[in-house]
């Protein structure tokens, strides 16, 4: 198998907004979205809703603000399926692991520590919103549609929903890996590449 990366995006449960239940609530992870990518080409996707374990009813303000139904989660994968189907996915150290920002892989490792759960990944992890934050030298991390709408993108793909949000997770991967090619492409190349100097001699003459 040649370069797997993993592109990963998790959707979480919420409290209710502005109940003081909302400092201590532990996010449960209820929707998961995957791309995978072997060699620049996907190779399969996955998508799937997750029960949660602790907060079993979704707060009126998750169902609205992630169009997510009780009956979705209702029916969703256990988090042990989850775990497992990561795992079976996943190619080994050698695989990326990559998300729009660092709280996907900090809820699934937190989760796992409160189950008893070996943590399916064993590899770097790549917030994706860090580097391009970093490439770009923007003051601030910049939000996923916001990143995709800086290159002149649009999508039809629904917010807030995980295999969307991986999907273009995965877009902007490469938008910015093809700018890091061009701009090593061409620091490399000599002035007398980029002027014809005969013909600027011509021109002084």
């Amino acid at each position: 198998m040649g370069q797997q990366s993993l592109f990963i995006d998790f959707e979480f449960s919420m409290p209710e907004a502005g109940t003081k239940k909302g400092r201590r609530f532990f996010p449960e992870i209820i929707e998961v979205g995957l791309v995978c990518v072997v060699d620049d080409q996907i190779e399969q996707t996955y998508s799937s809703f997750v029960t949660p374990k602790l907060n079993s009813k979704l707060s009126e303000r998750c169902k609205k603000f992630l169009n997510i139904s009780q009956k979705d989660v209702d029916r969703g994968i256990s988090f042990e399926e989850l775990v497992n189907c990561l795992s079976s996915i996943y190619g080994g150290s050698d695989t990326r692991i990559i998300t729009w920002g660092n709280m996907d892989m900090h809820v699934l490792y937190k989760s796992c520590a409160r189950w008893n759960i070996t943590y399916p990944f064993r590899t770097r992890e790549i917030d994706l919103s860090m580097e391009f934050k970093n490439f770009y030298g923007d003051q601030n991390q910049t939000g996923l549609m916001k990143a995709l709408h800086q290159f002149g993108r649009t999508s039809n793909r629904q917010h807030h929903r995980a295999l969307d949000d991986a999907m273009t997770t995965y877009e902007i991967f490469r938008l910015v890996e093809k700018d890091k090619s061009y701009l090593q492409k061409n620091s490399m190349n000599r002035i007398g590449d980029c002027v014809d100097l005969a013909r600027l001699f011509e021109n002084l003459a």
